[in-house]
């Protein structure tokens, strides 16, 4: 019942010779299931190839031949403001996440302004 033809025959056409897959044998059904299995590979390769073409060509050129990263913006190198009383090699510039010794100090009741580098 299932031939090589069958394959190649638009989708109605196989839908109107298959219209009862409980009458089929195992063996027929199986053989079906790689045909339709063989198809869908052949047309999901023929779509991948053709969405590459499209979004390759949609790319700036430059990003084309090579990924490109982005770069952060450089910004100033800022003075510390702030000294760890402790420890003096430990400073910090008030920009970011306050370290642990900062977070210590003002714990223990010192306030930001007592930290001040002079």
């Amino acid at each position: 019942m299932l031939d090589e033809d069958l394959k190649h025959q638009s989708p109605s056409i196989v839908a109107e010779s298959l219209n009862d897959f409980g009458s089929m044998s195992v063996d027929e059904l199986w053989k079906l299931h790689e045909n339709v299995g063989a198809i869908l590979v052949e047309k999901i390769s023929a779509e991948l190839s053709y969405l590459k073409t499209r979004l390759a060509s949609l790319k700036p050129a430059e990003q084309n031949e090579s990924l490109t990263v982005i770069k952060r913006r450089t910004y100033p190198r800022v003075r510390p403001k702030y000294r760890n009383p402790e420890k003096p090699s430990e400073t910090w510039a008030g920009r970011g996440r306050q370290p642990a010794w900062v977070k210590l100090q003002l714990s223990l009741g010192m306030r930001l302004e007592d930290l001040t580098i002079r």
